[in-house]
């Protein structure tokens, strides 16, 4: 049986303990314009002791940054990009490379 993914978008980087063990994949872009995207419970898990030690996490359950991802769990960020557009590939022509 596999686990169905939650994709969530949101404005702001988060983790709340109601999404802990959903499967949830959450995308929200930064400040900056940024769109990160993140595996929930991959984050918490790696940092579990951090949250649970953070008394926004204990008083409500939940920790968010709207600025960015925080700096001690980027290395987790499945995904970065400036904007909605799709990378560009140069491609190089024969003309390009001098063979015309």
């Amino acid at each position: 049986m596999s686990k169905e993914i939650n994709n969530i978008t949101t404005k702001r980087f988060v983790i709340r303990k109601t999404l802990i063990g959903k499967n949830a994949i959450i995308t929200f872009t930064n400040k900056k314009g940024e769109i990160v995207s993140y595996d929930h419970d991959a984050v918490y898990t790696a940092h579990q002791s951090r949250f649970d030690e953070m008394n926004c996490f204990i008083k409500y359950k939940s920790y968010t940054n709207s600025n960015a991802m925080p700096a001690f769990c980027r290395d987790l960020a499945l995904s970065v990009d400036e904007d909605d557009s799709p990378a560009v590939e140069e491609v190089f022509t024969q003309e390009f490379n001098g063979y015309v």
